[in-house]
């Protein structure tokens, strides 16, 4: 493989952003912010995005099943121009995401993102459960789980209760609630933090069958496998258990974490296992710190820091680069500061280029940052789509667009957010 780079990174010079927001009709004002900044015009096709290093991917969590969430953060994405929506491989859930790009494409006239889908060969930390039982919790606990969760997954009340022992009447308090299921997406940090350790992990492997089967349906447009790199005999048995839906795919990426000296052996075992059934592109999701982008700026250190040593590598397998796991409004800095935002390679093909890191993946930090606009619509309204809401939709736009403009290089009119 040639290595030979440049910088591109540079934005060419763009004409002035001039937004007015005086309209009576709301949706008008989203309409004119996104015809502004020019995303119909400037999106591509996914995979020209990942040769041109400014792929952005929405990761709405291999476990989180909020299907109203997941639609209105599908929505938002779709108007701000990722080119990929990364859900659980659950129907329902794909039918969400489907749903809320339809109902941004019917806002405004934009590209489609792909709709990919994620699975596990093995016991994976994305793809597990919170699970107590708030009645053996004691009363007086002050809920730390509750408080730290990230999700909102986490809901206890107290609830009085009268007992009559012989001719007294003691009246007790108990909790109620527990974990919402489906919003809960595997992040763990209320684990350690129970004070009389009552909360449990639930680990699960998706199905195979059931997943080769939604790739058959053509809802799905890309598959992402989940793995640890160690143990290369279950990536091949879940791989065989899919290469027959494998064809319906325009994208299989795989997702794993930094081993140090054993990763790049385990990359060109993996590729040498899926190479004789890949009929499309494929992608390798540089799994950092999991699911903590929203924790802070030094989350983002270990999916960069893994970004150097992988292209550092002359013996890395074919296949774009994608950093996850803790990325979140602080990485393009970080890439760029390394050299490797948007630096360009030559390939095998003659005076053919495509970016050395292929894009972004966001997760806890994207839904963070609309999930205050979200959580805020429903305390008011319940569960809607955001589009009957415009004014909710354009908050949550205007913080979409900071952060995959950052990729992007969109001429963002509205000034640095955090």
């Amino acid at each position: 493989m040639a290595l030979n780079f440049y910088c591109s990174s540079a934005v060419p010079p763009q004409h002035q952003v001039n937004v007015t927001f005086g309209s009576k009709n709301p949706l008008l004002n989203v309409k004119n912010l996104i015809k502004s900044i020019g995303i119909p015009s400037k999106s591509c096709s996914p995979h020209l995005s990942l040769q041109k290093g400014n792929w952005v991917k929405l990761i709405c969590g291999a476990s989180f099943e909020d299907v109203v969430d997941i639609r209105n953060l599908s929505l938002v994405y779709t108007l701000a121009g990722v080119d990929c929506i990364d859900c659980a491989a659950d129907p329902s859930v794909v039918r969400a995401v489907n749903e809320g790009i339809e109902a941004a494409r019917e806002i405004v006239s934009i590209r489609r993102p792909w709709v990919m889908i994620s699975v596990n060969d093995d016991e994976d930390l994305h793809f597990r459960k919170a699970e107590f039982d708030p009645e053996n919790c004691p009363s007086d606990c002050h809920r730390p789980c509750e408080n730290i969760c990230p999700a909102n997954a986490i809901s206890l009340e107290r609830e009085k209760s009268t007992m009559e022992v012989l001719s007294d009447v003691n009246q007790t308090e108990k909790l109620k609630g527990g974990v919402i299921t489906e919003r809960c997406y595997g992040c763990g940090r209320c684990f350690p933090i129970c004070p009389y350790d009552k909360i449990r992990e639930v680990t699960y492997v998706r199905d195979a069958v059931a997943t080769a089967e939604l790739l058959k349906t053509n809802v799905v447009d890309a598959i992402e496998i989940h793995t640890s790199g160690r143990q290369t005999h279950l990536f091949k048995e879940l791989w065989d258990d899919l290469a027959d839906s494998v064809k319906y795919l325009r994208l299989v990426a795989v997702s794993l974490p930094d081993t140090g000296d054993a990763t790049i052996s385990a990359m060109n075992q993996m590729y040498s296992i899926m190479e004789p059934h890949l009929s499309c592109f494929n992608l390798w999701q540089l799994d950092g710190r999991p699911m903590s982008g929203d924790i802070g700026r030094g989350a983002t250190r270990e999916s960069i820091a893994f970004a150097v040593h992988v292209t550092a590598s002359r013996e890395r397998p074919p296949g774009f680069l994608q950093l996850a796991g803790g990325t979140n409004v602080h990485t393009v800095d970080g890439l760029k500061k390394r050299g490797l935002f948007q630096t360009h390679m030559t390939c095998a093909e003659p005076n053919h280029l495509h970016s050395l890191i292929g894009g972004i993946a966001y997760g806890g930090y994207a839904r963070k940052i609309v999930g205050r606009v979200l959580s805020s619509m429903r305390s008011q309204h319940g569960d809607t789509g955001i589009e009957h809401h415009a004014e909710h939709l354009l908050n949550a736009l205007k913080e979409a667009l900071h952060l995959v403009g950052s990729v992007k290089s969109y001429n963002y009119p509205f000034g640095t957010q955090q």
